[in-house]
């Protein structure tokens, strides 16, 4: 595989606590993942995407971090990470892990030691600390609301408050601090070291900040006319500079490292992140919060296929991850269905067509796999799983429920432990019960009862990668448009080799063009091409 592996590549990104439970403690676990890894050789993908396994109160599922360059003891030890690590590249698959360089948890060393040492002091020069309003600092120093929502500023009982855009268990880091930059040098290292390949980048445009006085209120922080690279809180100019640093440290190595940004900003600032003197690719959400709509996805690719183009870099296509409702209970919904309200109601207002759901979550993914870039899927999507968005009150975990005073359901219905058995207490996700609640109906949907199947998804995931891998060249693509009145309803291009993709977004059969069918979402017949259905073809033999 060549040093550009990750334009071209799949990965499959595990949810380490939800994915296989070695030790039975309810708890996904890395001996688990590579008790699991003849799963991920047999899907075919190129490499693994790995969600935080750092030491963490799980405040916010890992996301917090204690220790950037440990395992946390609950998922094993730096012994265990290097066996799974070499289980994965035995089998042929990269490794890239996740970064969380925003914040770290309220329980790292170096946000202990700023409690303790007090206001003005170097120890709190690391984190985003300011003396409140008022005679004492009892007011907090703006009006700042969270992404989890709430307050961003949290009092430590001395006059001084600290920041947090996420949750008060996870402090933010000053990246104008020396410290700070030549710490995350130092784990970036720690990481390649041990053979890893790449790192995804969370919140990647937060971390530069200008807390300079006054500071703005929230209105003036959401108003329209700000200046691009000049936002107070994120995707500001100076991150290049800290990537830059980050780029030196990843070619160093060689093969050189590769990196890819968890980066919401506008098209025309995309190419800051994937630049190759930059972190190099960023995910592409655009596809993943898209309408089922012919236009829309044709619109998206476009518009990408447009940017890779003018950064050099190749785009990430994606439709499910651990933030976001799995996408065939998505697809399942009726149009303009409130989701946050949808979770409220436990998943039964209004209930899902789980079956379109699952024509339109094959038929989307085969259309991704045609793209040229990297694909990016989510545990259990091979599986075809819907959203478990039914989870008892009392078993929640995700952070965002408690923030809204419940009001917000979170994320914990797309963490639910994978199936890997059709019986057993946590269908062969471990010996005993897992962390959160599995409905029976994942039974049904268990990697035992679709491997031998032909018709499951997790077989149609399986010959897909593998014809994609034989298909896949360059990076071109052609976008073609289709006859009479099929192209409100249909998305048809073409990539080397001859190689076609059509995706049929309506409800009525549409005649096929000439060609062998390598494979499809579902059948095709009479030479007739489904609603809610994508092919391959490739020119006839002969």
């Amino acid at each position: 595989m060549s040093d550009s592996w990750w334009r071209q590549a799949v990965v499959y990104q595990i949810y380490p606590r939800s994915f296989a439970d070695a030790n039975g403690d309810g708890i996904g676990d890395l001996r688990g993942i590579t008790s699991r890894v003849e799963h991920l050789r047999d899907l075919g993908v190129d490499a693994v995407w790995l969600s935080p396994f750092y030491p963490s109160a799980l405040a916010d599922g890992g996301y917090d971090v204690d220790d950037y360059r440990d395992v946390d003891p609950k998922l094993g030890t730096l012994a265990d990470f290097d066996e799974m690590q070499a289980a994965l590249h035995a089998a042929g698959i990269k490794l890239i892990v996740d970064i969380v360089p925003n914040h770290s948890s309220n329980r790292h060393e170096w946000f202990r030691a700023a409690l303790a040492a007090g206001p003005g002091s170097p120890e709190r020069e690391r984190y985003v600390f300011r003396r409140g309003g008022g005679p004492n600092g009892e007011e907090p120093p703006s009006d700042w609301v969270g992404y989890f929502g709430g307050p961003t500023w949290e009092p430590v009982g001395d006059g001084d408050w600290y920041l947090h855009l996420f949750a008060p268990e996870q402090p933010d880091f000053n990246w104008a601090n020396d410290e700070v930059r030549a710490d995350f040098l130092r784990t970036l290292r720690f990481w390649s070291d041990r053979g890893v390949d790449g790192f995804r980048v969370d919140v990647a445009t937060a971390l530069v900040k200008d807390m300079s006085l006054p500071l703005p209120t929230q209105a003036e922080l959401d108003a329209e006319d700000v200046v691009p690279g000049t936002h107070r809180l994120h995707d500001r100019d100076e991150l290049s500079e800290v990537y830059a640093e980050w780029r030196a440290v990843f070619d160093s190595y060689d093969p050189p490292r590769m990196a890819v940004a968890e980066a919401w900003v506008p098209a025309d600032r995309i190419k800051r992140y994937t630049s190759p003197d930059s972190l190099g690719q960023a995910f592409n959400f655009d596809l993943l919060q898209a309408q089922w709509d012919a236009a829309a996805f044709r619109a998206i690719i476009e518009e990408h296929r447009r940017l890779d183009l003018a950064s050099g870099s190749s785009s990430t296509w994606v439709l499910s991850n651990h933030d976001v409702i799995r996408h065939r209970s998505r697809y399942g919904l009726p149009p303009g269905t409130d989701e946050t309200a949808w979770l409220r109601s436990g998943g039964q207002d209004p209930a899902p067509d789980l079956e379109r759901g699952l024509r339109r979550a094959r038929a989307a993914t085969l259309l991704l796999l045609a793209l040229p870039g990297s694909t990016y899927l989510y545990q259990g999507e091979e599986l075809g799983l819907p959203e478990v968005a039914d989870i008892p009150v009392g078993a929640r975990q995700d952070p965002v429920w408690a923030i809204s005073g419940g009001d917000v359901k979170g994320r914990d219905g797309c963490r639910v432990p994978l199936p890997w058995e059709a019986t057993g207490p946590s269908f062969g996700f471990g010996a005993g019960p897992a962390h959160l609640p599995q409905p029976g109906w994942f039974a049904g949907l268990a990697v035992a009862t679709q491997s031998d199947d032909e018709e499951s998804t997790l077989s149609f995931y399986r010959e897909a990668i593998r014809a994609r891998r034989r298909l896949q060249t360059a990076e071109s693509v052609e976008i073609t448009d289709s006859a009479g009145d099929d192209g409100d309803t249909v998305l048809q291009f073409a990539r080397p080799n001859g190689w076609t993709s059509i995706t049929n977004f309506g409800t009525e059969a549409v005649e096929l063009p000439a060609g062998r069918v390598v494979i499809s979402s579902g059948p095709v017949e009479d030479g007739k091409l489904p609603g809610e259905t994508t092919v391959w073809l490739v020119a006839a033999e002969g």
